[in-house]
């Protein structure tokens, strides 16, 4: 077997390990392996072969590692505007259908509409704001539960 090959073969087999353990350390492996067997393809010899699997290895270990790893664990980014506001609790303060209401989110008065255009909110309800479309909370009241369409 081709010393190339053998590199090729390696290489794949750390990738699907990486895949399958996500920890980061068999993808850069396999990436020096890659090395290693386009070094093999270049007809050089197989101790040259280990040293460049060797450094590539290394460096990917001990420099590309520690800077990935520090970007997954970056805490997430802060939601801001609009988008904080998803999820959050809303009370009606007037009723909420589908011709509109208004709904107080976070000591602020929004414009408000149902999910369901079915639905009616009744004022003083507790809603959930499930989206924010221009200057329009999108609202479901919480405590409700969705019943299947039942068709004739």
């Amino acid at each position: 077997m081709e010393a190339w090959v053998a590199w090729l073969l390696v290489a794949a087999l750390l990738g699907v390990a990486e895949l399958l353990t996500l920890t980061l350390a068999l993808g850069l492996l396999a990436v020096a392996a890659l090395a290693a067997g386009l070094t093999a393809a270049a007809g050089l010899p197989v101790v040259l072969q280990g040293v460049v699997f060797g450094v590539v290895a290394a460096g990917g270990i001990w420099v590309v590692r520690p800077v990935a790893r520090r970007h997954v664990r970056q805490p997430p980014a802060l939601r801001s505007g609009t988008a904080a506001l998803i999820g959050r609790e809303a009370l009606t303060l007037t009723e909420v259908s589908r011709t509109g209401g208004r709904a107080r989110i976070g000591g602020e008065e929004w414009t408000a509409r149902p999910y369901d255009p079915e639905l009616v909110i009744p004022a003083g309800s507790t809603a959930d704001v499930l989206a924010i479309e221009g200057a329009t909370a999108v609202l479901y009241p919480v405590g409700v539960a969705r019943t299947p369409e039942v068709g004739p």
